[in-house]
């Protein structure tokens, strides 16, 4: 395990091990703006040894969204609270990016934050998304069919507006969500971007979206600015054929790694994020660090998607990749780092019921900061 206890530069910074904590919805986030309670679970979590922190993903405009306590990043009382957050991240000697978030046809026109919004539900084009499920809504509607947004340039502002605000809410950095099928993906992919204009058909034109928040995001945070992506779709309705797959993503790592990125996080095929539809699995299966590994010459490469400590340690090792990125055994091991640094097995059992909160959801503590420590 020790290739994983190394220290690694990214961006500005210097991360004490190669063990990431991958963004992560937890849906505690009153009215969207941060808690005390959050405060406890990152804190938590940076006591347990994460190397770097990626916070859930932050909204960058009032969005209709399946979480309707997703926090968001767009007023100077989210800042407030993000700071509070970040401040204790720091003071327990932890570091932290912001996970920069907008949802696209994910969101729901009957959903309350969609509503304040006073916007119709974005995306690159007018396809819907299938599947979905709203469950904080009369009927548990799916996704509906968005607007194509008029001048995608507006999210170009919205996402910098962002950042600026995680800058003064003292992040160490911003991550672009790019994966997952929401509005970078949608804008990607052929199957969800049929526009006519200079953000759609080619690869080049359904890549700008991305590349323009990225140098937005760069202008405001230098170095110390990532992306995640998911070239292998599947979740939220992704996915084109593997040529136009390999394409696409191909010419968009190129031109991203060019920018000077800190990391980029690809998420490799899993089970777990593929969906079946008229029995037809949506994910285009293929080895995503093979196929654009060789891409990225700059950026410091991340790998995300069902890792355990000893795979990783055999992918940093080999140098195959940087660092990884676990999601779910961060959520059940706030200690995770120390467990895998001292032998101990990542053996708690997840509270899927409190995964996020949900209507029955009273003390909203429960699966989030109660999960035990191991014994030292």
């Amino acid at each position: 395990m020790s290739a994983l206890f190394k220290s690694l530069e990214i961006g500005d910074i210097t991360i004490k091990n190669r063990i990431t904590m991958s963004a992560l919805t937890r849906n505690r986030a009153e009215d969207t703006y941060p808690t005390e309670l959050m405060k406890e679970y990152y804190v938590q979590r940076v006591n347990g040894g994460a190397g770097l922190i990626v916070s859930e993903g932050i909204l960058i405009t009032r969005q209709g969204t399946e979480w309707p306590n997703a926090p968001g990043l767009w007023d100077e009382k989210h800042v407030e609270g993000w700071k509070n957050i970040t401040d204790a991240v720091h003071d327990a000697g932890g570091k932290i990016y912001a996970q920069l978030w907008h949802v696209g046809r994910a969101s729901h026109p009957d959903a309350p934050q969609q509503k304040l919004s006073g916007e119709p539900v974005w995306a690159p084009s007018a396809i819907s998304a299938r599947g979905g499920k709203f469950r904080t809504l009369p009927g548990a509607p799916g996704y509906v069919t968005p607007t194509a947004i008029d001048d995608p340039w507006k999210l170009v502002a919205q996402f910098k507006h962002a950042a600026v605000n995680a800058k003064k809410a003292g992040f160490d950095g911003v991550e672009l969500h790019g994966a997952n099928g929401y509005i970078i993906a949608q804008f990607l992919d052929n199957t969800a971007n049929h526009r006519t204009d200079q953000w759609g058909g080619s690869k080049e034109n359904r890549s700008r979206l991305g590349l323009e928040v990225l140098k937005a995001l760069v202008e405001v945070f230098g170095k110390n600015v990532a992306i995640k992506l998911s070239p292998a779709g599947g979740y939220n309705d992704m996915g084109m054929p593997l040529e136009e797959t390999l394409d696409t993503f191909k010419y968009f790592i190129t031109e991203a790694d060019k920018l000077g990125l800190a990391y980029i996080t690809l998420v490799r095929y899993t089970v777990a994020f593929d969906v079946v539809y008229d029995g037809v699995p949506r994910a285009t299966q293929h080895d995503v660090l093979a196929s654009y590994r060789p891409f990225i010459h700059n950026a410091k490469v991340v790998l995300n998607a069902g890792i355990l400590p000893e795979e990783g340690a055999e992918l940093v090792a080999s140098g195959q990749v940087d660092a990884i990125s676990i999601g779910f055994n961060w959520i059940t091991h706030p200690d995770l780092t120390k467990r895998v640094e001292h032998g101990k097995p990542l053996n708690n059992i997840p509270d899927i019921p409190h995964l996020q909160t949900n209507k029955n959801s009273g003390d909203w503590s429960t699966g989030y900061t109660d999960y035990p420590t191991a014994v030292y």
